[in-house]
């Protein structure tokens, strides 16, 4: 037996993963456990749950690997630094890859290891979580991401167990830098809420798109460049530059109202961003031998553009893994040791995201009746079922908001089944219940659409199966009045497409509505308020289900719910969410 310990603990979304002769027996995100979005902490609690789940100690790890280099990235930033006159980011730089070194060094006196150590290329990583879980024999592998390793973009070719580099851009130029510096500017949380500025995008229009296209420059054989005349990111630590802000104003304040102003920004720098993807991808297909893309780093999470890059790109086939941003550089780096490193053979393929911790019955049920004990007379009921798939279509079904919490946990930031907040499609007004008052969160923020897959074709032109989550698709036209929750004011849906082998409770529920409402859809959200990671252990799923207006929560075989039960979807908002407003 040879165990793999992967660890990304070098900034944002630290994790941990445990592979076991080549499979992926566990994988967690550090944010899941510490209960802080996009932890930076040192991914202890998830390194003991992937032991545990593989029932090792940290003795029998035979090799931990790091998912970053970073006296590579200390030199090449500190040149590129010293270039620009950039004090204050050498100073960064250097404060940041001895903070990195010192993690290492404590890593080995916490744990008592004494094993060998591998340290793998951020980008390394990112390329491996893409290609060696994906179904390809071989591929082309792009990776796009703010920065690693002093890189913003690697071009692959990915062949059986190995990989070869055909090309890379450094930083500072990154497409990724740009979109976090515009969702700053904007208001929004950079390395977290660039999704937010994707849904805000569609609520644009393009009057910004001419005049900020040369916020990154397409060059010939895939190569870009950043304008820098526009950004400080690279000099000082300010995302945008003095032109910037004379030329749009202030940036938006977080929690004020939404603008015109804003939302023709987020358009363009969403178009901006598909434009760039699509040049680099395009160059790699004319470099690579086969018609199969495998896509990872943060920029892959942006689903509008993954969709392009399947359909204008050239390529036939597309893999994109769900935990794409740096938190699955954790199966990238053990992967990476795995078959780069150690040149042993392929034998896993990620078929399923459910690599998460899963309560025992036990612990469900010790953690329902706690909370049913607490609860004030007579406001809360609890039976155990024995179909919680159909219990729960049927509390949907009515027009209820459910939460969906089974099995182990799904990894990456997408809800794939496991972790869910599910209500009715059909229902216009579900997308403002869900939001406004159960995730508390933007009017403007939009809801998945869960799909039976052999129903896709019925509701999504073009239909590709996705059952990760990172692909856009356009809702058929004459579908759109019956899915209006779950379609964009743009008349798309990111879908999931959902198979009994993926996930087959899942997908017994989605049966389970197609068939009391005629409807094979069901509204998928994350299972988690706004500013909370989504839920991992029974206890926080009923700690949510208690402090927002769920109607019921489906854990385990336990069915609670709130008694006597709100109205329907009528009149619960109590104020219209559909405007804009902060």
């Amino acid at each position: 037996m040879t165990a793999i310990l992967g660890i990304s603990c070098f900034s944002h979304d630290t994790a941990a993963c445990l592979v076991v002769d080549g499979t992926v027996v566990a994988m967690v995100e550090q944010e899941r456990l510490d209960r802080t979005c996009h932890s930076r902490a040192f991914p202890d609690d998830a390194i003991a749950f992937c032991l545990t789940e593989g029932s090792l100690s940290i003795g029998d790890v035979d090799v931990v690997a790091f998912a970053q280099r970073p006296l590579v990235d200390l030199a090449r930033g500190a040149r590129d630094a010293i270039k620009r006159r950039a004090p204050k980011r050498l100073a960064a730089q250097l404060y940041t890859d001895a903070r990195l070194i010192a993690r290492e060094v404590a890593f080995r006196r916490r744990w008592g290891y004494r094993g060998r150590v591998v340290h793998v290329g951020h980008h390394d990583a990112h390329a491996s979580a893409a290609f060696f879980a994906s179904p390809f024999d071989s591929a082309a592998v792009l990776t796009i991401d703010r920065g690693g390793d002093y890189l913003s973009t690697t071009f692959r070719i990915g062949s059986g167990n190995q990989m070869r580099t055909i090309a890379e851009i450094a930083n500072p130029h990154s497409v990724g830098e740009v979109y976090s510096a515009l969702t700053w500017y904007l208001g929004f949380s950079p390395n977290a809420d660039e999704g937010k500025v994707m849904g805000l995008a569609p609520y644009g229009t393009d009057r910004y798109v001419e005049e900020l296209h040369d916020l990154v420059v397409l060059e010939e054989g895939g190569r870009f460049r950043v304008n820098f005349d526009w950004f400080g990111y690279q000099r000082d630590g300010r995302p945008v530059s003095r032109r910037f802000v004379e030329r749009f104003g202030p940036p938006r304040q977080p929690e004020s109202e939404i603008t015109q102003r804003d939302e023709d920004l987020a358009f363009a720098v969403q178009a901006l961003t598909e434009e760039a993807g699509l040049h680099l991808a395009r160059w790699l297909r004319s470099q690579s031998p086969t018609g199969r893309l495998c896509l990872s780093g943060g920029v892959a999470l942006n689903s509008v553009m993954n969709h392009r890059l399947l359909t204008e790109a050239g390529f036939d086939e597309l893999f994109v893994q769900p935990a794409s941003s740096d938190a699955g550089n954790a199966i990238g780096a053990a992967l990476w040791v795995e078959h780069q490193l150690l040149g042993r053979p392929r034998r896993w393929v990620m078929r399923h995201p459910f690599l998460g911790p899963a309560p025992s019955d036990h612990q469900v049920s010790a953690a329902v009746a706690a909370f049913h004990r607490r609860a004030p007379a007579g406001e809360v009921s609890v039976r155990r079922v024995a179909d919680p798939a159909a219990e729960a279509a049927r509390l949907v079904a009515e027009g209820r908001v459910v939460g969906w919490f089974q099995g182990r946990a799904e990894i990456g930031p997408r809800a794939l089944g496991a972790r869910s907040i599910l209500a009715d499609p059909r229902r216009a007004e579900m997308r403002d219940v869900v939001n406004d008052r159960v995730k508390h969160r933007e009017w403007f923020r939009p809801f998945a659409p869960s799909v039976l897959d052999e129903r896709g074709p019925d509701y999504f032109v073009d239909y590709r199966a996705d059952p990760f989550m990172l692909l856009v698709e356009t809702v058929r036209p004459d579908r759109r009045q019956e899915i209006p929750a779950v379609t964009h004011v743009d008349g798309t849906g990111r879908l999931q497409s959902v198979t009994e082998a993926f996930n087959p409770l899942f997908y017994r529920l989605i049966r389970e509505l197609d068939r009391l409402t005629g409807v094979p859809v069901v509204l998928n959200s994350s299972f988690n308020v706004r500013g909370e990671p989504m839920v991992s252990r029974p206890e926080e799923a009923l700690a949510d289900f208690a402090r927002t207006a769920m109607d019921a929560l489906v854990v385990g075989d336990h069915v609670v719910k709130k008694a006597p039960f709100a109205p329907l979807v009528e009149g619960r908002l109590g104020r219209s969410s559909t405007g804009r407003r902060g």
